[in-house]
């Protein structure tokens, strides 16, 4: 089923009727309001909808504004006879009403009516905000996608006033426009005096009315005249009801000016990131209304209406839906996982602004802080983690986890002299972040070369890629370790599962890595004199630097050989250094050089586990996380270390301690949010929630793997075949991702125009060929990039993001079958498959 459209149209105004409660009046102000639309614009066509009606047919809402809003056509998608709430009335009758068979038929009904033309429409919900739909999920919920705005009937009885302002803030928690307020006028209760000044003071008008006359035997009658007293009542303390209906037309305009106008506003003030803005124009610019699940809704310029001919029998469209959903391929730059708007992220970010709003940490401690501490650290479930440093992005997670090692490193080893050039071992293409600190863990690239204050600290390793090429994954070997002409294609593995296995550590490809790594190493250090002070790597997947899916074996060994080269590090016997090297806690302690692992982007089930170095099999001394703590919803970060670099920075000076931070440090909203969202990611974990993706991969582990004649840089040939053994993946976490094994297989043998892809956990990256050459300036990818976004004939697109040759998906970690599947289609179609 296609993804559901906002239900905003150029000329056709829809509004959402939601009641504080039941019996609060919304069919009465439904009834009022349309009439009133009537009286301000005659010629206007007027549609009423009840998506949900409970009781009897004979006494349906829609029946109600039959007889009193003449000229109206009325709609109603379901009618359940019980009298109850729409999820007992389903329940009793044994009937499924999925949330998205209801959507979908609230919008096709909108964009019918929308399709004569000019009008106005209410869409009338049953009961209240935080009342069930009939599959029991709330109806604030139900019907966010659609973002229609508001009228708010306010509840007259006694409570109404705590009733109303509840469901007002339930509605406004969820994104939801509330455009006017009404509410029976009661000389008792007097609810309707207390809203006029409430809803004054937040610029939303109100409208009052008289109760309607008691039910008698002239019910028509009685209401009608009713109805049209109230057309010509104009309180002095309200608006009148045609006064109130021209407000929600102005609104209704007000919002569509505003959404033509944002790219020109935006150009003018706006200064994009990672944007060369010497050749940008509005039209590339992507207004976004708002985002729901995995989708944004987009704005859709208006197009020229169609010529209408003589023979057309049907009314030609002038006009479609301004708003579409799209596909936020990119996750939001890697940060969206629990869908946009998540009502559980939502409540815990206002709980925690509410009980804290913000509270600084400088030797203090706020209780979301601590939680998400000790949830992490039990969740990592590395024991070489022991402590929590908070900070606010990847970026400066990655400056504090290279400040922790190095210092670690100059304590052990002695280099205390100021000023001394320390550098890091990393891989070449990865990136760690934009501070200045951050952009000297890599090599020069198209993102640092320019800057003038770069210096690039580091050694950085051409490090095998893992692609599937025709339905075959094979490793890619840089020059650097096998020789020009034979580097390509080091091992084919019948699937990713062989490529992770533990098993691969007896095989020969381990033998030309570690030779390699350790001879490297030791040229650097003992031949030109440098100092390294951490290894830092991002684990599995190098992200920013192009997608690149790296050979867990080669990560693997680089730790290792690392952390078995403390003599060369240090410059002195091993036997002199291992004194040191005994942590003060239970924890293991460092060796060689501290591990830093850059999960900011691979971390917290992005690639379908806990985290990313489980994968490897690798426990790190810091491991830094961003992007899915927070679940997508605010910035904050965590970098967690080993009880042996803390104790590092523990002095008698405080110029010795970890002296860094900022302002929002632990903020405590953000802190509740990231533990509401590893709670939640575990629980998804724990509860089997990814287990139909899983099983589509399962079968593909123990297909064995060969390994071709290849003669490395130190003039090793080998030829004995590596061979996956069939328990070598027993000790290996499942490999699987959402992207369905048959579709990736396929786009493997599409090989003129795709050179490679991999699919892990949510991400999808397609290389594609460049005859001018891949790599982060080739522009190949931007033709399918522009196919996505059109969407071919479907109402929903994709947006995406290109690194490069590069193109990449990623779904969110709460993406359900049906849509990964639709998405697959299309980028099917946008290569021509």
């Amino acid at each position: 089923m296609s993804p559901i459209g906002s239900g905003l149209w150029r000329h056709f105004r829809t509004y959402q009727v939601f009641g504080a409660n039941t019996d609060a009046g919304k069919t009465i102000f439904s009834t009022i309001i349309t009439r009133a639309v009537r009286s301000v614009s005659p010629t206007e066509k007027l549609w009423y909808l009840k998506p949900v009606s409970t009781g009897a047919a004979d006494d349906a809402d829609v029946l109600h504004l039959n007889r009193h809003a003449r000229g109206i056509t009325t709609q109603n998608l379901y009618q359940f006879d019980d009298p109850v709430s729409p999820h007992l009335a389903a329940q009793s009758l044994k009937r499924s009403v999925p949330d998205k068979t209801l959507l979908q038929g609230v919008s096709s009904q909108i964009q019918e009516n929308a399709r004569h033309g000019s009008g106005f429409m209410l869409v009338e919900t049953a009961g209240g905000p935080n009342s069930p739909g009939p599959s029991g999920t709330l109806q604030a919920e139900l019907y966010r996608s659609l973002r229609l705005p508001i009228v708010f009937v306010a509840d007259w009885h006694l409570g109404g006033i705590s009733t109303s302002i509840s469901a007002y803030e339930s509605l406004k928690m969820r994104g939801y426009d509330i455009e006017g307020v009404t509410v029976l006028r009661d000389s008792y209760y007097k609810n309707f005096e207390y809203f006029q000044q409430y809803f004054g003071d937040r610029n939303i008008p109100l409208l009052t009315a008289p109760h309607p006359p008691e039910r008698g035997n002239d019910d028509v009658q009685n209401m009608q005249q009713y109805y049209d007293d109230i057309e010509q009542e104009t309180p002095q303390s309200s608006f009148s009801a045609r006064g109130f209906a021209q407000n929600l037309l102005h609104a209704h305009q007000g919002r569509i000016d505003s959404l033509d106008s944002m790219a020109e506003r935006a150009m003018d003030c706006i200064w994009w990131p990672f944007t060369q803005h010497q050749h940008l124009k509005a039209q590339t610019i992507t207004p976004i209304d708002s985002a729901y699940g995995d989708y944004f809704q987009t704005y859709r310029a208006p197009v020229e209406p169609a010529v209408v001919t003589k023979s057309d029998t049907q009314p030609t469209p002038t006009e479609s839906n301004m708003l579409i959903p799209t596909l936020d391929g990119s996750a939001s730059w890697w940060t969206q996982g629990l869908g946009h708007g998540n009502p559980d992220l939502t409540l815990a970010a206002a709980y925690a602004a509410g009980r804290y709003g913000h509270v600084m940490f400088a030797e203090a401690v706020n209780e979301p802080a601590l939680s998400l501490a000790q949830r992490m650290l039990s969740v990592l479930d590395n024991p070489r983690l022991d402590k929590v440093f908070y900070s606010d992005n990847g970026s400066t997670a990655m400056e504090v986890a290279v400040k922790m090692a190095l210092k670690a490193a100059c304590v052990r080893y002695g280099w205390d002299t100021p000023g001394q050039n320390i550098e890091v071992l990393g891989l070449m293409g990865s990136y760690h972040g934009d501070t200045m600190g951050a952009m000297d863990l890599s090599e020069p690239s198209v993102y640092n070369e320019k800057i003038p204050w770069y210096k690039g600290r580091g050694y950085w390793f051409e490090c095998p890629s893992v692609k599937l090429r025709e339905g075959k994954w094979v490793i890619d070997l840089p020059e650097t370790i096998a020789t020009a002409g034979e580097q390509e294609s080091a091992a084919s593995f019948e699937s990713l599962q062989d490529v992770f296995a533990k098993g691969r550590d007896d095989g020969e490809l381990v033998k030309i890595y570690e030779l390699h790594v350790r001879g490297t190493i030791e040229r650097l250090v003992q031949q030109h004199g440098r100092r390294f002070g951490a290894l830092v790597m991002e684990p599995v997947v190098l992200g920013a630097g192009g997608m690149l899916l790296v050979d867990p074996l080669f990560q693997r060994v680089l730790t290792n050989v690392v952390r078995d080269s403390a003599a060369v590090f240090s410059g002195i016997a091993e036997t002199e250094t291992s004194s040191n090297t005994t942590s003060t806690s239970n924890n293991v302690s460092w060796t060689g050089l501290p591990i830093v692992a850059d999960e900011v982007f691979t971390g917290l089930y992005r690639l379908g586990h806990h985290s990313s170095c489980s994968l490897l099999h690798i426990d790190p001394d810091i491991s830094a996380h961003a992007k899915l703590l927070t679940g997508g919803l605010l910035p904050l970060s965590v970098t967690l270390a080993s009880r042996s670099i803390f104790d590092a920075f523990l002095a008698d000076n405080k110029a010795d301690a970890l002296l860094h931070g900022h302002s929002y440090t632990a903020h405590a909203i953000g802190c509740q949010v990231a533990d509401t969202s590893i709670k939640t990611l575990v629980g998804l974990d724990k509860g089997g929630a990814w287990s139909t993706f899983k099983k589509d991969w399962t079968g593909l582990a123990g297909g064995g793997s060969s390994i071709s004649k290849i003669k490395n840089v130190f003039g090793t040939t080998l030829t004995t075949p590596e061979t996956a053994s069939s328990n070598s993946t027993a000790d290996t976490p499942q490999i699987w991702s959402v992207w369905s094994k048959d579709f990736v297989y396929a786009l493997s043998h599409a090989s003129e125009r795709v050179d490679s892809i991999w699919a892990l956990g949510s991400v999808l990256a397609i290389s594609l060929k460049d005859p001018e050459g891949a790599g982060y300036t080739s522009n190949v990818a931007r033709g399918l990039q522009q196919k996505l976004l059109n969407g071919g004939m479907r109402e929903w697109n994709i947006h995406s993001r290109v690194l490069g040759n590069v193109l990449y998906l990623m779904a969110g970690q709460m993406s359900e079958v049906e849509d990964v599947r639709e998405w697959e289609k299309l980028v099917r179609e946008g290569l021509d498959l």
